[in-house]
Order: C-alpha cells, then sequence, then structure tokens
C-alpha cells in the first residue's frame, strides 16, 4: 500500500491513504517524524521510566505513575479494546507501526537524545492508551480533596466553599457554539482554546486525515491515533471543553502485613470488616545520575495506593474509571472520524470515557450538540468531596452517571468550565466571569463570521478585579497610595501586556494575596502534609488564596482577618516602590520542557487567569504564564477552509527546525493560520509505502 505525505506552508501534515489502517501507519509514522523527543517522553512518563534520563527531578512522577499502574491499566484498556472492538485494535498498532517504522528517523533529527543520552525504543499497542491516560490523570483534580481534608481540619467546613475554585493543575477550556441563524453565512461556527500547561513541543498536533471513509481536519494529541477533542469532517465540526465532573475517589486505607505461604503480602480492611489479601510487588525506578529507588506498589480492592503503604502513618488508594471498566473510551475515536452528522458524533461520544468534556458541535444541516461526554460513578457525596474511609460501608461505587445534555440559546452556547450541564456531576467549577465575558461579546454581534472570531479569543477584560478594586475604593488613603488607588479606579481592567496600570493592579494583587497568606489564621495551612510531590501544587497554600481570592475578599468573614487593612498595607507597599513597568515585563510565557537547560528568551503576554485571553500565573508567587492557550481554532461549518488553527510554536517539535516556532508570532498576536484542505495547494512530501499488517 501506499499512503501520502503532503505539507502545507506551516509545515503542517496532510496524510491519505486508501484504508483507514494505512492512514493510522501513516499519522504514527509523520509523527515519529515530526515528534520523536516528544513520544518518547510521553511514552516513559506513562510507564514511570522518564527518571532514567532526565534524572531525581522526574522520579516522583515515575513513582506515582508506577504506584497508580498507569502502564498496567493501559495494557488491560487495550486487551479489552482487542475483545470488544477488533478493528479499532488493529488501528491502534497500525498507527504503533507506524511510530515505529518513524522513531529512528525522528530521533535523528532531535538534538535532545543525544543531550541526555536517550536511545529511542519501541512502542508496544498499548502505549497510545498509556499517553492517553497519563496526560488525563490529573485532569479532574483528585488532589483536591487532599487539600479540602487539610483546610477542614485546619479551619473548619465552611473553607472548602471559601477555598473553591478552579484550583492549580487543573486544565480548562474556552468553548463557543453559534449557530447558523447567528452567522453571516447561514452556517454554524464554533470556536474556541484549551487551557494547558504550555509545552514545547505543543500538547496538540495539527493534521488532516483522509482516506476513502473520512477527510478530517484536527488537533491530534502526539501518541494517539485520530483526532479526538477538536475536528472538522466537512459536513460536521466539534470541540470539547473540560467538564469540571468528579470522577475520581481517595480512600483511606488500613493496612497491615501478613504472610501467604511464607511469602510476605499485604492486607486491606474492607467494608465488611474483613481483612484481606491486597496485591503487592515491588519495581525498580532508574534515575539518571543517582541511585536507583525502589517503589512498593499496592492494590487494595478500591485501587491503587498512591500515598503511603504498609506501616505508614497515612495510605491512600486511588479509584478511577479506566482502573475498574478496563475501558479508556478509545471505540469512540474511529466513529468519530467517521462522523458525518451530528448525531454521529452523539452516539460516538456516548462510549468516551475520560477525561469528562463538554462537547459542542455542529453539521450542515442544522444539526446543534452540546452535551457532557464521559463516565461518572454514582457514589454516596462525601467520596466527592473528600477521602472517605476504606472501612467503612456507604463509599462503594453503584452505577454510573447518565450523561446531560445543555441548551444552546438565542443561537448560542457557551462552556468556559462553569456551572452548566455538568453541574449535578461536578464540586468545584470554574468562576463565570469568561463564560459571561464570551456571552457578551456574542450577544454585540448580530451576524457573525468566522474571521470575527480570533477577537473573542484575545479579548483581556478581567471582570475579577472588581472584588480588590471595589474594596480598595472605599478606603481612606493619602500621598502616592492615594495615587495608585485612584490610578488603578481609572484603570480599564484590561489586562494587556503594554498596560503600566495592569502591572500595578497585578503587582497590588500579589501583595494582598501574599499578606492572606501570611495571616495566622490562615498560615496553619502554610505547611504541606507529607504527600508525595506530585500532589504539592493542589496543597501549596499561597496559590490556593491566589486563585480563591475573589471569594477571600468578598466573603461576609474571613476568620477574624481586617481585610481593609491587608488590602491598604498592599497598596502602600507598592506605592513606596514606585516601580514603572507594564504588564508584560512580568508576564511572560514559561513552556515546560522536559530538558530544562534548553533556553528561550519567551515574549510578554496580555490576558491573566479570569481573563478570555487566559494566560494564566500565579499571583503572590509568580507572573510568569505556564499555563494557557494549547491551540485556538475556529471551525466554519459554511467551508471548511474558511476555517482556521495555531498552536503556540509549530508543527516540527525538532528545535530550530523551520516550523519549530514559527507559528509563535500568530499565537501572540491573536492571527490564525488558514486550514487549507485542497491537495493542489500542497507539497507533497513522500510516500509512506511500509506494509500495515496486524502483529499475530
Amino acid at each position: 500500500m501506499t499512503a501520502e505525505i503532503y505539507r502545507d506552508s506551516w509545515g503542517i501534515p496532510h496524510l491519505r491513504a486508501d484504508t483507514a489502517r494505512e492512514l493510522a501507519h501513516a499519522q504514527g509514522r509523520v509523527t515519529a517524524q515530526d515528534r520523536a523527543w516528544q513520544l518518547e517522553v510521553e511514552r516513559h512518563r506513562s510507564q514511570g521510566t522518564s527518571a532514567a534520563f532526565l534524572g531525581a527531578e522526574s522520579v516522583g512522577w515515575d513513582r506515582f505513575a508506577r504506584q497508580a499502574r498507569l502502564d498496567d491499566t493501559a495494557r488491560r484498556c487495550f486487551e479489552t479494546l482487542e475483545e470488544r472492538d477488533p478493528e479499532t485494535a488493529a488501528w491502534v498498532v497500525a498507527y504503533v507501526d507506524g511510530i515505529n517504522d518513524g522513531l529512528g528517523e525522528g530521533a535523528g533529527r532531535a538534538p535532545e537524545f543525544a543531550d541526555s543520552g536517550l536511545v529511542p525504543g519501541r512502542w508496544e499497542p498499548w502505549n497510545p492508551l498509556g499517553v492517553w491516560l497519563g496526560t488525563h490523570i490529573l485532569f479532574a483534580g483528585f488532589p483536591a480533596k487532599l487539600w479540602r481534608e487539610e483546610a477542614v481540619r485546619r479551619l473548619g467546613a465552611d473553607a472548602v466553599g471559601l477555598f473553591a475554585m478552579d484550583g492549580p493543575g487543573t486544565a480548562g477550556s474556552n468553548g463557543w457554539l453559534v449557530s447558523g441563524e447567528r452567522t453571516a453565512t447561514g452556517q454554524a461556527v464554533i470556536a474556541g482554546d484549551p487551557h494547558r500547561f504550555i509545552e514545547d513541543p505543543g500538547v496538540y498536533q495539527q493534521i488532516h486525515l483522509a482516506c476513502p471513509e473520512f477527510d478530517v481536519v484536527g488537533l491530534a494529541v502526539p501518541g494517539v491515533p485520530g483526532i479526538a477533542h477538536f475536528a472538522h469532517t466537512g459536513t460536521v465540526a466539534w470541540a470539547i471543553t473540560n467538564a469540571m465532573a468528579d470522577y475520581q475517589d481517595l480512600y483511606r486505607e488500613r493496612l497491615r502485613r501478613a504472610e501467604a505461604g511464607g511469602v510476605e503480602a499485604v492486607e486491606a480492611l474492607d467494608p465488611d470488616g474483613v481483612w484481606r489479601a491486597a496485591a503487592r510487588h515491588v519495581e525498580r525506578v532508574e534515575v539518571a545520575g543517582g541511585e536507583a529507588v525502589e517503589v512498593e506498589v499496592i492494590e487494595t480492592a478500591r485501587g491503587p495506593v498512591v500515598i503511603g503503604g504498609v506501616g505508614a502513618e497515612e495510605s491512600t488508594s486511588l479509584r478511577y474509571p479506566p482502573r475498574v471498566t478496563r475501558d479508556l473510551g478509545f471505540g469512540a475515536l474511529l466513529p468519530l472520524l467517521r462522523a458525518r452528522r451530528v448525531a454521529d458524533v452523539d452516539r460516538a461520544f456516548d462510549v468516551w470515557a475520560e477525561p469528562v468534556n463538554v462537547v459542542q458541535a455542529a453539521d450542515t444541516e442544522g444539526g446543534l450538540l452540546h452535551r457532557v461526554a464521559g463516565r461518572v460513578p454514582v457514589r454516596g457525596t462525601a467520596n466527592r468531596t473528600r477521602v472517605v474511609p476504606a472501612w467503612e460501608a456507604g463509599h462503594e461505587w453503584t452505577g454510573w452517571h447518565e450523561m446531560p445534555y445543555g441548551p444552546v440559546e438565542d443561537g448560542v452556547a457557551v462552556m468556559a468550565n462553569q456551572r452548566g450541564p455538568a453541574t449535578p456531576l461536578g464540586v468545584e467549577f470554574a468562576p463565570r466571569h469568561r463564560a459571561a465575558r464570551i456571552r457578551q461579546l456574542l450577544d454585540a454581534g448580530d451576524k457573525w463570521s468566522a474571521r470575527d472570531m480570533p477577537a473573542i479569543h484575545m479579548d483581556t477584560h478581567l471582570a475579577s478585579a472588581a472584588a480588590l478594586l471595589d474594596r480598595l475604593a472605599a478606603l481612606d488613603l493619602s500621598g502616592a497610595a492615594a495615587g495608585l488607588r485612584d490610578r488603578l479606579l481609572r484603570w480599564d481592567r484590561h489586562m494587556d501586556a503594554d498596560s503600566g496600570a495592569a502591572a500595578a493592579y497585578a503587582e497590588v494583587r500579589g501583595a494582598v494575596v501574599r499578606r492572606l497568606a501570611a495571616h495566622p489564621a490562615l498560615a496553619v495551612l502554610a505547611e504541606p502534609p507529607a504527600y508525595p510531590a506530585v500532589f504539592l501544587p493542589w496543597l501549596a497554600l499561597t496559590p490556593r488564596v491566589a486563585f480563591a481570592l475573589e471569594n477571600l475578599l468578598t466573603a461576609p468573614e474571613l476568620y477574624g482577618i481586617d481585610r481593609d487593612d491587608v488590602v491598604r498595607a498592599s497598596v502602600e507597599e507598592v506605592a513606596a516602590r514606585s516601580a514603572s513597568s507594564t504588564w508584560g515585563d512580568t508576564h511572560r510565557l514559561a513552556p515546560w520542557r522536559a530538558l530544562t537547560d534548553t533556553a528561550y528568551d519567551e515574549p510578554a503576554l496580555s490576558g491573566d487567569n479570569d481573563c478570555v485571553l487566559c494566560t494564566s500565573s500565579v499571583p503572590g508567587l509568580t507572573d510568569l504564564s505556564a499555563r494557557g492557550p494549547a491551540a485556538r481554532y475556529v471551525w466554519d461549518l459554511a467551508d471548511r477552509d474558511n476555517s482556521l488553527w495555531v498552536v503556540p510554536f509549530g508543527a516540527d517539535g525538532v528545535p530550530g527546525a523551520a516550523h519549530h516556532r514559527d507559528q509563535l508570532p500568530l499565537w501572540l498576536a491573536g492571527d490564525l493560520a488558514p486550514v487549507t484542505t485542497d491537495w493542489t495547494t500542497l507539497t507533497k512530501e513522500s510516500d509512506d509505502d511500509r506494509d500495515v499488517r496486524r502483529r499475530p
């Protein structure tokens, strides 16, 4: 067979083949050629073997990956896929074979292999499932339950609501659907941007996949076949946002040593009062430049133990759906590619597993879809909010929630992680600021086009600033502090990179956060408990105060803290410095790279946490932005070639390559590249003529 590989002017791969399996092979091969280093980093992270070439700083993640049984879960899910859906399993294998065929060439292009001493390995059929699982295992933010335990223990039950907010490490998104009645063409437009940690290479891969069964453009996850999250098939398009659902549980376990046939074993106390055997073995994590680390892996009837172990003061197990069901939802991937109408997309997402997402879709016949997709267990309220005792009855999973549907009101549906159709499935949601602002902007226009949408992507209005500014306006101040106060009250509340007032606001906000976090009433939470390092972002007090600042400033009472005094002292502190700067001087892009010694002079950014342009910082800690729009897209149902897309860096994952960072200027300016599907305008790169056969 022959699959053809083309590129457009941005280096984006456009692939076509005679069958879906041949196309999957070509997708795997071209991804390995472009993203070999990224693929191998993600494979090793899913296996818990990344410290072997990244060093001691990766041990914490590897320990978690081993204890949470990520690779073993991926194997089990692939075995289930083979049993239930052999066609999709064979398609995944073809993709893996393509990666293995292209990995050597890709590694030869990527300098990181020589820099780290990593030798490219061989992918197994379950590795794409492991990459997906490793990417999303922390997506639902289950460590927030550890934070709530500490907050309630130290401050009482009211602390849960006070600190409720889209917390550290939780990914989000903007997404909006405008139906044909509100567009210039009479056909729907879907637009948005997923907010994730900005990585280099990027977490999304622009790609075009065509065969006789389908012709799809969209944003793929490198290491996973097909296009799951954001795609346009020509007659139907879809996109997702994080539903903020709670679908993972933590159980406090009682463990003890036992002997079984002369072999040391572990037992866990079950809800019926019986001690039962738990699975146990020891794994070895190799560490570049250091001693290997032994990891005890224990699994009870609830799930893998991710905190503590036998003899530990506290042990906690994690229960998550794919470990329970042996299904990661990969059965949705081929039906999504084959979708022609909204009804097809709807049926495909019926078998979606995780992460739990809000889906928006539209087709050329006027069909619209706004629903939640995924798997959320039915269980008691306590499971959803706290760590529950494994030895007590009443915390079992008893079924799965039906996924709710949402409305399209006045021709518009907007989701930005706020409370919406997923409300019954979650605990904490993002504030409504982004969603309300998008709706406000859309309501201000009559007939929208695809070309109008990037201006919404880039909106920098910060509605959450009101909580601090309203309190500031009521204060009696004099001298420099009064002048700063007046300047902030005149500010238009846009977090633009060239704005001095935005910088001054950020300075005052940061000072308020630090003073609140240092106050004795809250400082009892400053020292996190002795949990694994991978959970610490959810347990750090300063970020928690920063992300909940609006609630903390507007609550009727805050543990006796004089918040006016805190704000007054913060304004005086900033005014005394009289520094002259703009927001972009300190609010700069800070992408994650597996090798931290790769240096770039990263650019200034507009936007902030609660802006539609959600370039997140951590007020009180750093103005640098490690999280933001990992891609932007506009899907035009009137004409797919009027659609637009962009990623933060480029299509090629190799440093120094022509298309490694060529989209960065577009991304910074709010411009998007045109989606091109006309094969006559593309440059043919090569044929992929390797045999694609199912492994015996």
